[in-house]
């Protein structure tokens, strides 16, 4: 039991020591661009993660067919727009992963879908210029900012990069900013991150490549539970970097783990309280359907059976913000 816990203290000064030489290589833009689309309610949405785009050849790295397989799922259900929470590519700084991407994403850019990426870890992988430069050349209209807000009918998401503190810096500073000035018109505020502020995977996990939350998104989770409490508007985060499916509920939040976009995936020992229980791979997209004054995320859940695609929804929640629940009698 001692060696275990000194395995994990261990294993959360690297994963520190390592946001931190990372963040030192990366510059904050001091006023990130917002965008805005237009929509009417009830509109849909797509959050998934952890895709690894990279040569077909690798299939240790990322599964080409589970990775096709969704890419072409997802530009079936037609969504308003398309949310991709890091690790999009396998190697930030080589270019022919990049070049991967678009082109088995094509059919995304055929159907005019727009696409909002978060930076995750191995977008920095290899020296920082080079990946940087492949990621912002992949999506010119970030305008090299690296966090971000996009405004669609009812809801505000906000894409962060979880390399950089998100409850301290400029980062910190701007998130805060936009939750103190949210207006009476949205009901719904997303987050967009790589890493998880919760979620049951664990570096302690041997040979099973899990990942623990880390003390800078437990920090922010803390501010958003307080947060929440003073919001009419509901939070709900979406997070990846555990390669299988999550859900969390914290502090009036829900927290969505989403990480089976392709990278190789492993099965998670999940508490005895966890809202999802399943010991299955995972592989999965999630549909947002939202309306007024409502959210239904589903998760959906693919398997490769003798070459063919089976599709199931083995999760599904409904969200309200609190002036609804309020409303409708539920609680408080």
């Amino acid at each position: 039991m001692k060696s275990m816990r000194l395995f994990r203290h261990f294993a959360g000064i690297c994963a520190f020591l390592a946001v931190l030489s990372v963040s030192h290589g990366l510059s904050a833009q001091v006023q990130p661009v917002g965008f805005s689309q237009q929509v009417s309610l009830p509109f849909r949405f797509v959050a998934y993660s952890d895709t690894r785009f990279t040569s077909p050849r690798d299939s240790e790295a990322s599964n080409p067919v589970v990775r096709r397989t969704l890419v072409q799922a997802i530009a079936d259900v037609h969504p308003a727009f398309i949310s991709i929470g890091g690790d999009i590519v396998y190697r930030g700084f080589d270019i022919n992963d990049w070049k991967e991407f678009v082109a088995e994403t094509a059919i995304w850019r055929e159907q005019a879908i727009p696409v909002y990426p978060a930076i995750g870890n191995h977008e920095l992988r290899g020296d920082l210029k080079t990946a940087l430069g492949n990621y912002f050349s992949t999506f010119p209209e970030l305008k090299q900012n690296q966090y971000y807000s996009v405004r669609v009918a009812n809801t505000l998401m906000l894409v962060l990069n979880s390399a950089l503190d998100e409850v301290s810096g400029p980062q910190g500073q701007w998130l805060k900013g936009k939750l103190h000035d949210i207006t009476a018109d949205v009901d719904f505020v997303f987050l967009v991150m790589h890493h998880p502020p919760y979620t049951s995977s664990s570096e302690s996990f041997f040979g099973s490549g899990g990942h623990s939350a880390r003390h800078s998104e437990q920090a922010m989770a803390q501010m958003l539970e307080a947060e929440q409490k003073k919001m009419r508007a509901r939070i709900v985060v979406f997070s990846g970097h555990v390669h299988n499916y999550e859900r969390h509920e914290h502090g009036g939040v829900t927290y969505f783990v989403s990480g089976g976009g392709g990278a190789h995936a492993y099965p998670i020992q999940r508490g005895a309280d966890d809202p999802f229980q399943s010991r299955e791979v995972n592989y999965h997209y999630l549909l947002v359907s939202v309306d007024r004054q409502q959210i239904a995320v589903t998760m959906n859940r693919l398997q490769i059976q003798n070459g063919q695609a089976k599709w199931t929804q083995p999760d599904s929640v409904l969200i309200r913000p609190p002036i609804a629940v309020q409303a409708a009698g539920v609680g408080k």
